[in-house]
């Protein structure tokens, strides 16, 4: 394996909900001493760094992405040594830990805010967007939430508007005032110094917004932003850095993540997830699966990317459904089709992550009740569409199709009470069919889910083809199969995957041809291709070849 390249070029992520992944004391939410008693089956399946969602104190408005307090941890999920612990016992594995960070907002119960709306003279006033109300008391303008109602709330004791883009208890920050800035940079540091392998950057693209105008993705600031924050936190340092942008496109990708622009490592972006959402209802109308659509979005970006920045890979994360219930068949089918779409992903250039339970298969749960539903989004967006005219069936078989909830029930370990995640009641329900898709199930079998994982992050461990090797997209249009190639140094990798659960006729162009190593398969062992072939349903195979 080639050693010059950056760590992060040749790990697996593995992304932690804390909430839901191991309670340690019986009060029914998962925590951080939880997490350190799992690390052995995080390191176990092979996986370089772990992507911890936000455990920062929180009154978790919205489970943690409102955050009171940056340099401390929310009681429930343990306390400030016990995060020094899993910086220490992550790093003893070889795993380092990559932290959220969330910026564009804080709560509205951070010592910040509340300084802000009590003195107009303070500091920290203006470390928020504030506006005066109009002539007859009205907000600035019609600008909506992201997770429903006016953008613009009212605070009685400011005597104004403030600002909050995603909900009233998460207050933008304007990063307009330097010495905010400052505080930002500050506290990175901090963590920094504590050990942390690196941030992800929660909707980093809205940092730059310009608030007059109403651009608020990527707007003029923020390249600006995310080069003096490399020059004051990340420069010199071997850590890694990862921006979440809906709103970034294969043009403007480079200006994140390309070498010379001293930013970002890489972004994730989720235009091959918003390919399959309806173009005016957004994910909450469902659709059937347009697999050119997808690969039109997936393969364009490794090309995009070619030797302008880097891939994230992923399919799953703790804002979309389960992979293999929204991609794949989490029916008859699950076990081909969670190991075909890992194959589709984990093969192709770039770092893929892992979302917790997704190496075991899990699956979208099915809720029938607004009760049942814990995400913010969910609930408000509800009571709008309420308010519109739509019905509860509608709106559920959105809901349950590509709501935030179903990525955070939590991970079934065994097929004991609660799945082994709690011995107390849990925080949100366990999905019914833990006695089944758990992971002491998938740690006895050869050739399960986990055991496929496991295949893939190793090969991208020792094999260069995987971890740096060219992408060469083959029947783009073919509408039932996914293939492409990678090429490095003489060797070629070919994947394949019927993305179907019906038997597939396919015709691989010459291109596609090779002879060499199975490296691994789903249904029977493949070693060449040289001509028309049958597939059989979620058939996924690799085929390796040198010279």
């Amino acid at each position: 394996m080639t050693q010059d390249t950056p760590w992060w070029q040749r790990s697996v992520g593995y992304q932690i909900w804390p909430r839901s992944f191991q309670d340690s004391n019986g009060d029914g939410v998962g925590d951080i001493p939880g997490i350190i008693s799992r690390l052995d089956h995080l390191a176990d399946l092979g996986i370089g760094f772990l992507w911890l969602s936000p455990v920062y104190a929180s009154p978790q408005q919205d489970m943690g992405y409102d955050i009171s307090d940056y340099r401390d941890i929310a009681p429930e999920y343990g306390t400030l040594n016990d995060m020094d612990r899993l910086i220490t016992e992550a790093k003893a594995r070889g795993i380092g830990i990559v932290m959220d960070l969330v910026v564009n907002h804080s709560s509205d119960k951070h010592r910040w805010f509340e300084a802000a709306k009590a003195d107009s003279g303070a500091p920290e006033r203006d470390y928020y967007v504030w506006r005066d109300p109009g002539p007859n008391g009205e907000p600035p303008s019609d600008l909506r939430a992201c997770f429903g109602g006016p953008a613009w709330n009212w605070n009685e004791e400011a005597g104004q508007y403030y600002l909050g883009y995603f909900s009233p208890f998460q207050p933008d920050l304007n990063w307009r005032n330097p010495a905010l800035r400052a505080e930002i940079y500050d506290m990175m540091n901090w963590w920094f110094d504590r050990g942390i392998a690196g941030f992800r950057m929660d909707v980093i693209s809205l940092i730059g917004k310009d608030i007059e105008n109403e651009v608020f993705e990527e707007g003029p600031y923020l390249h600006e932003y995310l080069q003096e924050m490399h020059q004051k936190t990340l420069k010199g340092r071997d850590v890694l850095t990862i921006g979440e942008s809906w709103s970034v496109s294969r043009e403007t990708a480079p200006l994140y993540c390309a070498k010379d622009r001293d930013e970002l490592d890489m972004v994730f972006q989720f235009n091959h997830i918003k390919s399959q959402w309806d173009e005016v209802h957004g994910k909450w109308k469902p659709k059937p699966f347009d697999l050119v659509a997808f690969k039109d979005e997936l393969f364009g970006w490794q090309e995009a990317l070619a030797d302008a920045g880097w891939n994230s890979l992923f399919l799953s994360n703790h804002d979309l459904p389960r992979q293999v219930s929204k991609y794949g068949d989490d029916g008859e089918y699950r076990v081909r089709s969670a190991k075909a779409l890992a194959t589709l992903t984990h093969l192709m250039k770039g770092t893929p992550f892992i979302y917790q339970g997704e190496e075991i298969g899990m699956t979208n749960i099915r809720l029938e009740r607004i009760d049942q539903f814990r995400d913010l989004e969910t609930i408000g967006l509800w009571h709008e569409e309420r308010e519109r005219g739509t019905d509860w069936d509608t709106f559920l078989a959105g809901a349950n199709e590509n709501g935030r909830d179903n990525t955070r029930t939590p991970v079934q370990w065994d097929d004991g009470p609660c799945a082994g995640f709690t011995d107390g009641m849990p925080w949100i329900e366990v999905n019914s069919n833990f006695p089944e898709i758990n992971v002491a199930a998938e740690r006895a079998k050869s050739d399960g889910v986990l055991a496929h994982y496991r295949k893939l992050v190793a090969l991208r461990k020792k094999m260069d083809v995987v971890a740096l090797g060219r992408f060469e997209a083959v029947a783009a249009e073919h509408d039932k199969v996914a293939a492409y190639l990678r090429h490095h140094d003489g060797e070629r990798l070919a994947v394949v995957a019927n993305m179907t659960g019906d038997e597939v006729r396919f015709d691989p162009p010459e291109a596609l041809h090779i002879e060499g190593e199975g490296l691994l398969s789903t249904v029977e062992p493949r070693y060449r291709i040289d001509g028309p072939m049958t597939l059989a349903p979620w058939e996924s195979f690799a085929i390796h070849a040198r010279g």
